[in-house]
């Protein structure tokens, strides 16, 4: 970066101009947990010039058996990565590392020690609890330098989408973000201040999920969420909600295309593996139309004759050209040229792995 390109990268593209990663943190969590086997956060070594490439430096873990790590965000975003003396904003090297079963949010120091990541802060449980907001999952910063959590329940367990502020200096709660009405459900979420308009996904009440997946839970449509909740961004309300029917139930995933003027975005449905395609009309209003689909594949000695997908984590590649998704149940990970968003084109398939 040249000192004329300000503080950060004005693009999630210009950001590719930028120098390679050498390290990646890469979430682990631990499935059979005991008092002393907890989850963590992996150091990897990606820099192909390096002795230890592609080796596990560092791990660090957390304190409780029951956490569950699951997404992570930074404190602050790209757009701030250079510090400069000119402006107030705290240095992007802190991870912030939501516990999606125990309702822990993990502060974690990436500056100090780049390799090996340490501890800074743990908000507790009672801090999210007393706001009514549990099951923390998607971490994005915000221009306003706070950091904001989506929810997915209230203290008991209920269905709840809600978004959870936090300030970016203190890392103390500050409150929820919605004004008004807020979702049946919670999940994921995106925003584009350009359009004022911030995007969130749907799964299912927390109680629901801990039980684990049951084909009645689609049975009715009440259960599991299946809708687009469209908020505007500068008045914080629920101002749309797209149902996009049975094909898509839990709706996961979101992404707007990179560009920051850009008004569409893609949602993967997991249960059935369809993936929808969300725009901005010209009367101002949302809309939503299927573009992939994904059919199941007809198997033995499962739960069922016919197994789906269930799409899990969908991207899109900086330059808006590519998105790319897992089919875990499938065992296999697609990429789709998107350079025409309306009818995205498969162009590669990766199988014989889970992601």
């Amino acid at each position: 970066m040249s000192e004329t390109a300000g503080i950060g990268y004005a693009t999630p593209l210009e950001a590719t101009k930028g120098p390679r990663e050498k390290l990646i943190y890469a979430v682990c969590v631990q499935p059979n947990r005991t008092p002393t086997k907890t989850d963590h956060l992996a150091t990897i070594d990606v820099d192909p010039h390096s002795k230890t490439y592609c080796k596990v430096l560092h791990r660090t873990y957390s304190k409780h058996p029951e956490d569950e790590f699951h997404h992570s965000g930074w404190n602050i975003c790209s757009s701030c990565y250079h510090k400069k003396p000119c402006c107030d904003f705290p240095p992007r090297d802190k991870l912030i590392l939501p516990a999606l079963r125990s309702n822990r949010v993990y502060v974690l120091d990436t500056g100090r020690d780049p390799k090996a990541p340490t501890i800074f802060k743990i908000i507790e449980p009672a801090e999210m609890e007393a706001l009514n907001c549990t099951y923390p999952h998607t971490t994005h910063c915000l221009p306003t330098g706070e950091i904001m959590m989506s929810t997915m329940g209230d203290r008991n367990e209920n269905a709840k989408g809600d978004f959870v502020l936090v300030d970016a200096k203190t890392y103390e709660t500050k409150g929820t973000w919605v004004v008004g009405e807020k979702a049946k459900f919670g999940y994921d979420y995106w925003y584009q201040p350009y359009h004022d308009i911030l995007v969130a996904s749907e799964w299912t009440a927390p109680k629901v999920f801990n039980t684990g997946f049951s084909f009645d839970h689609i049975a009715t449509d009440d259960i599991y969420g299946k809708s687009l909740n469209f908020y505007s961004w500068n008045q914080r309300k629920l101002i749309q909600t797209i149902d996009l029917g049975r094909d898509g139930f839990a709706p996961l995933e979101v992404r707007f295309l990179h560009d920051p003027k850009e008004s569409q975005g893609y949602v993967g449905c997991a249960v059935n593996a369809n993936v929808f395609r969300f725009f901005k009309k010209g009367d101002g209003t949302w809309d939503a139309h299927k573009v992939i689909s994904i059919p199941p594949k007809k198997v033995s000695g499962w739960v069922a004759e016919f197994m789906p997908g269930l799409m899990t984590d969908i991207l899109i590649s900086l330059d808006d050209k590519y998105l790319y998704f897992s089919n875990w149940l499938h065992g296999d990970v697609r990429q789709y040229d998107i350079s025409d968003p309306k009818n995205p084109k498969l162009t590669g398939t990766m199988t014989k792995i889970l992601i």
